[in-house]
């Protein structure tokens, strides 16, 4: 759905049950990973379509394109944030270099500690998807998703996981870490899809 566009002056237009947020509260289930540089990894495997895995380290990652997008961030917790600018390495971009198979549908990104948030492929191919390193010209604090994290505007904000070190290409749907918590399948917050009792036939795997 497309998000309804504000006036000059009006206050924007929020998915139901949101409040518009002023500061960046921190959020998120587990404790803070300490960033390894050495370590880091961000890879792209599954249905891939030349069926190989793609790496980069750290610094071959910062080097990919670098580009901006302008997107909202609602938190299920009824917190919304707007017209934030977000700074890094574009879903599109990524897909571009590590192509999926033809019968790929969705794909799940992964986290540090296992953490995963499925996505159907035309969310994650949204023009403002992006694994943003920076918000609003300033690199992401760790507690919020240093080095990297998935925006994606248009779904509720656990969609895009912080701390993100790679992308699964599937041929089939499965629910990701608060999917299988009792959290909607998609997340589309104009729709408030918040639960899973909320879901329709055709929304998701049973769980």
């Amino acid at each position: 759905m497309v998000q309804p566009e504000s006036r000059e002056g009006e206050r924007p237009q929020l998915p139901p049950g949101q409040r518009l947020q002023r500061g960046w509260p921190v959020t998120h289930y587990g404790p803070v990973p300490r960033f390894r540089p050495e370590r880091w990894e961000f890879r792209v495997f599954g249905a891939t379509a030349d069926g190989g895995t793609h790496r980069w380290n750290h610094e071959e990652f910062s080097a990919l394109p670098y580009e901006t997008v302008v997107g909202d961030f609602h938190c299920v917790t009824r917190f919304s944030m707007v017209d934030v600018e977000w700074g890094g390495v574009t879903a599109r971009t990524v897909l571009e270099l590590a192509p999926p198979a033809p019968e790929v549908t969705h794909v799940m990104v992964w986290a540090e500690y296992g953490y995963s948030a499925n996505l159907r492929l035309s969310d994650f191919t949204a023009e403002d998807a992006i694994f943003a390193t920076h918000r609003a010209g300033e690199p992401l604090t760790a507690e919020h998703g240093f080095p990297v994290r998935l925006i994606v505007p248009h779904l509720y904000a656990w969609k895009g996981p912080k701390w993100v070190r790679g992308v699964e290409y599937m041929t089939a749907d499965r629910r990701g870490f608060w999917e299988e918590r009792g959290y909607h399948n998609i997340g589309d917050p104009w729709r408030e899809q918040r639960y899973s009792y909320q879901e329709e036939p055709g929304d998701g795997p049973e769980l």
